[in-house]
Parts: C-alpha cells; structure tokens; sequence
C-alpha cells in the first residue's frame, strides 16, 4: 500500500499523520457530515512531468449539522484506487494539509485544498512511481477532535497522467518543390520510476501540415514510433507551411504537439 501523508488539522486541534487506520486500533466515530462537488484540477487531467513537483486545487461542498462547529472539524480530498475502498485503499493519495473552508449557511462548507503530486522527493514514499499513471477515484475524508475518522468515496474520476514531449524536424530546408522532405522527430515521456524522460515506443503519431496563410493543420499521415520513440517519414514538398507531430495520449500519458517547423518550399 502507497499511503501519501496528510495532516487534518482542525484548528490545531486534530492532528491525524496517516490516513490508514488498523483495523485493532480503529478510530472512534467520525463527524456526521457528506462531501459533494468533489472537483480535483477543475476537471482536468493531472500531469506530472520527471522531477517537478506538481500542486493542484481541489474544490468540495461539506454538508455539516447546523449544530457542529467548523472550528472542530478538518477535511480534505484524496485520490484512492485498489482492490479496497476507503481509507484502506491499496493507493490513496493526499495533500499535506487539510482544506480550508469557509461557511456558506448553517449547514454548508465551501472547502478549497491542495494536493501534491511528487515525481522526485527526498522521502520514497512521497514519489511518484510509473504504475500509478492512470485512472483515480475521488473521496473525502473528515475528523474531529476525538479522532474520528469519516471516509466517502465514488465522488468522481480524475486521471494522472506521466507528462510528454514531441519533437519535429523537417529537411532539407530550404527545399525545391516536388522534391522529398524527410520529416523526423522524437516522442519521449516521464518516468517516474528514473526521474527522466524516456523514448515512448510502438505509439501512433499523426504528421500535419498547415500551409503558409491557413488557419488549420491537416494531418497528411499517422506513423508509429519506434523502439526507442524515434519518428521518422517522407512526403512531397509542395508549399511553403508548417509540419508538425501530433500525439492524441493514453490512459497514462498526457496528449502533446511538437513546436511547428516551418519549411521554404523554393
């Protein structure tokens, strides 16, 4: 189990360093209360490149008795997925700090907090590893003072993706028209694992073209990349444009364009 440190906090006076509870040591009843409104990132993907630390925004609606003080209350956001749900989460995922809230009526909490997502840290158990790309469920969780713990989760999907870089190379520049260009590039993306980036192998990758004046690329081919996540193809030199790589993404892999090179076509 990869369990992601998180503090709530409740003004200083719920101070919980852990999310996983054993079961012989179980918390006392948590507070009554329920999470709606869950969004992580805006509804977003998040991508996390080799080494910079990633922080996103999570919002969330908490639905308290009129009679329960704010002040003695602490929440916050997490990312779970595994065989088990809940706080038992073979995967969880929060931030360093409870949420802040501020109070919308007796009975309601409009909440903001931030989650850290590290592919290089100084503590192992706060990186980033290449298995945990992909698809995350939403939850929540509450304490009180006494300990109590309130878990709810299938509060929405997220997606955490390894970040992706594409590179476009079109020669000979200038070139005669009806002549051949060769146009080469390379698809690399993060990993977590290495803390570097690495050649994105056997993926379909779309070659465009947008001819000087247009507004719009239109994709002339889809190859694949190699072994190594080299790309490399010809076509007809015909106008002078812009050609580019375009890479749609996976479950685990952030869609990306390469930077246009433009080609003089003489």
């Amino acid at each position: 189990m990869r369990i992601r440190a998180l503090v709530l906090a409740a003004s200083g006076a719920v101070a919980l360093s852990a999310l996983a509870v054993p079961a012989a040591q179980a918390a006392p009843a948590g507070p009554a209360v329920t999470f709606s409104n869950v969004k992580v990132n805006s509804g977003k993907n998040i991508v996390v490149g080799s080494t910079t630390q990633v922080t996103v925004t999570a919002t969330y609606t908490v639905t308290k008795p009129s009679t329960l003080d704010p002040a003695s209350l602490g929440t916050a956001p997490v990312l779970y997925r595994g065989a088990t749900v809940g706080l038992e989460s073979d995967d969880l995922i929060g931030g360093d700090d409870a949420g802040t809230c501020t109070t919308s009526s007796s009975t309601v909490l409009q909440c903001t907090a931030k989650i850290q997502f590290r592919p290089a840290s100084s503590d192992e158990d706060l990186d980033l590893v290449n298995s945990e790309a992909g698809s995350w469920k939403l939850g929540a969780v509450a304490a009180n003072e006494s300990g109590g713990l309130t878990w709810q989760g299938d509060l929405g999907t997220t997606k955490l993706q390894r970040k992706a870089t594409l590179t476009t190379d079109a020669s000979p520049e200038p070139v005669k028209k009806g002549r051949t260009l060769t146009v080469t590039g390379k698809l690399a993306r993060a990993n977590w694992d290495t803390n570097t980036y690495a050649g994105y192998a056997t993926q379909p990758v779309k070659l465009q073209f947008k001819k000087q004046g247009a507004t719009a690329y239109t994709t002339l081919k889809t190859i694949t990349t190699s072994s190594t996540g080299t790309l490399k193809t010809t076509v007809t030199a015909s106008a002078d444009g812009y050609f580019r790589y375009v890479f749609a993404g996976t479950t685990t892999t952030a869609p990306v364009s390469s930077a246009a090179d433009f080609v003089d076509v003489q």
